[in-house]
């Protein structure tokens, strides 16, 4: 048959096959069935491949091995699923090691554990924006009682902290005591500046607060250079 027959051949066939599956019923599989098929599908061309490796690996060592047997596809097969069970096995060994060594620890997740108690991805998020709200929320109620006290002394803040002047718990960094916001001296209303900052004690960075009320994160060369200009600034205890 020459290559033109055989290209009319093929497009008839196309031709019939696309009319006949046109009136012909249509079989699909369901959603779940077909992530099933592909999740099998995957796993036996995994396994296919790795066989096929190993008996590639195991081969071509006979070169400098000629005792070595000689590997077929079918025992290459047989030997990467054996080591697979061998490999669940061990690991099932290894989570009931782990259950015996920290009784009540573990509680089941699907088909693996996962610690009781431990907080997950989205809850770590929530509570990160939690504790920086609270965090703005703090320096912007310290910025209120400064601003109360420049206005009544000609714009000038404080000169020191000083809880007589300003009370302690405006201070406080989220309500604890160990930990107070760090005062700049000498610092005006007119001139903006950084005013006072956090410790540093958070992972995210330092927020800081200017004279103009203003509050954003702040760095260290600038901290520094704060300092040098408008005094020392008062540390926390």
């Amino acid at each position: 048959m020459s290559l033109g027959m055989r290209v009319h051949v093929f497009c008839g066939v196309m031709a019939v096959s696309r009319e006949v599956q046109a009136g012909m019923p249509s079989i699909r599989l369901t959603d779940l069935a077909r992530l099933r098929l592909d999740g099998i599908s995957f796993f036996l061309m995994v396994l296919l491949a790795c066989a096929c490796g190993v008996q590639l690996l195991w081969n071509s060592l006979r070169s400098d091995f000629p005792k070595l047997p000689w590997l077929s596809f079918r025992r290459s097969v047989s030997l990467v699923v054996l080591w697979g069970m061998l490999a669940v096995i061990v690991l099932t060994m290894i989570s009931g090691a782990r259950e015996l060594m920290t009784p009540g620890a573990w509680q089941r997740d699907g088909f693996t554990h996962s610690l009781k108690g431990r907080p997950d991805q989205e809850s770590s998020i929530e509570f990160t924006k939690t504790l920086h709200v609270e965090r703005r929320q703090k320096l912007t109620e310290l910025w209120r009682e400064l601003m109360h006290f420049a206005v009544q002394n000609d714009g000038r803040f404080p000169s020191k902290r000083d809880s007589e002047v300003i009370e302690a718990r405006y201070w406080n960094v989220l309500e604890v005591p160990d930990f107070q916001f760090v005062y700049i001296e000498g610092r005006t209303a007119e001139k903006d500046a950084l005013l006072a900052y956090e410790p540093d004690c958070f992972i995210d960075g330092q927020l800081g607060l200017l004279t103009s009320g203003e509050i954003r994160f702040v760095h260290q060369p600038e901290i520094l250079e704060a300092r040098e200009v408008g005094g020392s600034g008062e540390e926390s205890p």
